[in-house]
């Protein structure tokens, strides 16, 4: 029989034990007098014992001893289902739970630092958790597959298994030493210029590779690195130039320069993939948003010296 008890019987018990009667109780859940006296008789069928002892006219109906004890277990009971409420409202809002986000070097040290700042100001019952990943994407999207990351940042096209949120272009420089010649470098210059860079199989790398060879350029590594700051020092040092995408350079180090490239170098577009079809948590649309802001802040209007 207590598989037959339900909310509205235990709220019915909370009226009346404090508002004393069954037409105050009535009025505060906006019911009938019939339907609480109702509901309470229901409750006290499911139980097998008397809850209320009544009284006639106006004077106040008390519980008995066993109905106390009900509502001891009946407080409880409400709480919880307004904790549940609660917890399930704030989860499909995105304000608490667990995101998952599959990364690589350049981004989580300059975009994820300002969106996980906003995300933890505005939602501290959020846990993110990174798994960076330079070099395969492939393992990135496996883990898509597989669940064990919600959302992963990419650099290239992925095929029809994933979705993909665009979030912004990052343009390809040539970082160069700090006396290196002023304005934008012609490619062709490269041609027999000592260089640094990704290792093969490096989304970069093999951009900047490609787009070289495009121009019949075959480009002369004398170091790679899968570090952008080993790279950037190597530059500084003179062991060569790099062509970098511009969110993987620390342009505030004096010891070296950005130079654009005649012709450009395509950018790289940067986004957030995840599973077609997957039941993303909240967390995720309110992520995006804020990674949507802190692009459009740190991708717009970049110097390039």
């Amino acid at each position: 029989m207590w598989v037959d008890l339900q909310v509205r019987h235990l709220l019915a018990l909370r009226a009346v034990a404090e508002e004393g009667t069954f037409s105050a109780a009535a009025a505060r859940l906006g019911f009938s007098q019939s339907a609480v006296s109702q509901q309470i008789g229901s409750l006290e069928k499911i139980v097998g014992h008397r809850l209320v002892e009544r009284s006639a006219g106006p004077q106040p109906s008390a519980l008995t001893t066993m109905g106390r004890v009900v509502l001891n277990h009946a407080d409880d009971v409400l709480e919880r289902i307004v904790a549940a409420e609660h917890d399930v409202s704030r989860f499909a809002a995105g304000l608490m739970g667990r995101l998952r986000v599959g990364t690589f070097q350049s981004v989580a040290t300059r975009l994820l630092p300002i969106a996980l700042q906003e995300m933890r100001a505005e939602s501290p019952d959020v846990e993110v958790e990174l798994v960076e990943e330079d070099m395969d994407l492939d393992l990135r999207l496996g883990m898509l597959e597989r669940g064990e990351i919600d959302l992963t940042f990419v650099e290239s096209e992925v095929d029809d298994r994933f979705e993909i949120d665009v979030l912004g272009e990052d343009p390809h420089v040539l970082v160069a030493p700090r006396d290196f010649p002023e304005g934008p470098v012609d490619l062709h210059l490269l041609a027999d210029h000592p260089m640094v860079g990704e290792p093969p199989g490096g989304a970069c790398g093999l951009h900047a590779v490609k787009t070289l060879e495009r121009f019949g350029i075959t480009p002369r590594y004398v170091f790679r690195s899968h570090d952008n700051g080993t790279l950037q020092r190597m530059v500084s040092a003179g062991i060569g130039v790099a062509i970098m995408a511009l969110l993987s350079v620390d342009q505030s180090d004096d010891s070296i320069v950005v130079r654009p490239t005649t012709p450009p170098i395509p950018p790289r577009t940067l986004a957030l993939a995840w599973k077609r079809g997957a039941d993303l948590p909240p967390t995720a649309a309110r992520f995006r948003e804020i990674m949507h802001d802190v692009c459009r802040q740190e991708l717009a209007g970049v110097p390039v010296g």
